[in-house]
């Protein structure tokens, strides 16, 4: 019994996402929420995402994440990703942004997402979503960073009727020659057309990476996205979003993936979210 009930978190320290270049943190905005997973409560999620400037063009998939609702209030998080590095080999930017096509295991993730405060008539729910990128992907064919790198946000989400808002802000550590530590934020409107599809807008920054990462500069992107819920299998669903810079850094940014949600009620009946771990509450 001990063992079985271990098995997940087996799961979650041995399989972790995210090419240093992806920030995605709430599938499949890059903005996230403070609303882990409930108590008993799993997510797994099938994406691919992709980042690109005129430098270079940065693929996480396939790639596979795993959220568990571990405590009360508490999260833990994975993300498994093979991923691509394609250097456009632009005459512009020469030397840089110049080589071959590499594809392979990129940094992968672990995280822990905690809510702090719960929401309330006037006060929004307010968390913290910690993450760790492991150094499993190889450095000198760009598929990593080459050190342990962090992610450490704040976000907050206010439930208005039909609309969902999060918004936030974070700070990326990489102690790695070449990168930069930076900030970086966003702020997400979610709206639910019907109960099958959800869309969403997000305006999301980040700040100038370094000189080794294409993203050498900040940028600001808006991107647009949604969820759409299979009728018949309330805990799944499609994700998809596109967005570009509209400040900065040329900047493109896309994800696509497929979420299941289950797990076990107070009263130990199967249940499925009808959300998932974004609004739903999505790498991420």
């Amino acid at each position: 019994m001990l063992r079985a009930k271990a098995l997940p978190l087996l799961l979650v320290l041995l399989i972790v996402c995210a090419v240093p270049r992806l920030r995605a943190q709430g599938p499949p905005y890059q903005t996230d929420d403070p609303v882990p997973v409930d108590l008993h409560h799993y997510e797994f999620y099938v994406f691919g995402a992709v980042d690109g400037t005129p430098v270079e063009l940065d693929a996480a998939g396939p790639a596979f994440e795993f959220n568990w609702g571990a405590l009360p209030r508490l999260q833990l998080h994975a993300v498994l990703p093979w991923g691509v590095a394609a250097p456009l080999n632009n005459p512009v930017y020469l030397p840089g942004g110049s080589g071959p096509t590499e594809f392979g295991l990129i940094d992968m993730e672990v995280g822990a997402k905690l809510a702090w405060i719960k929401e309330s008539r006037h006060v929004p729910q307010i968390g913290s979503f910690t993450m760790f990128e492991l150094p499993t992907g190889n450095a000198d064919k760009g598929l990593g960073v080459g050190k342990v790198w962090y992610k450490l946000p704040i976000w907050a989400q206010k439930n208005i009727g039909k609309w969902t808002l999060d918004g936030g802000a974070g700070y990326q550590v990489v102690p790695q020659t070449g990168f930069h530590n930076f900030p970086y934020g966003g702020f997400l409107a979610k709206y639910g057309l019907s109960e099958r599809l959800e869309l969403g807008a997000e305006i999301f920054a980040h700040g100038g990476e370094g000189p080794a990462p294409p993203q050498s500069e900040a940028s600001a992107m808006v991107d647009l996205g949604g969820y759409y819920h299979f009728k018949h299998h309330p805990g799944e669903q499609l994700l998809f979003c596109y967005g570009h810079s509209a400040a900065g850094q040329t900047e493109n940014y896309a994800y696509l993936g497929m979420y299941w949600t289950w797990g076990k009620d107070a009263k130990g009946a199967d249940t499925a979210a009808v959300e998932p771990a974004s609004s739903f509450p999505a790498s991420r």
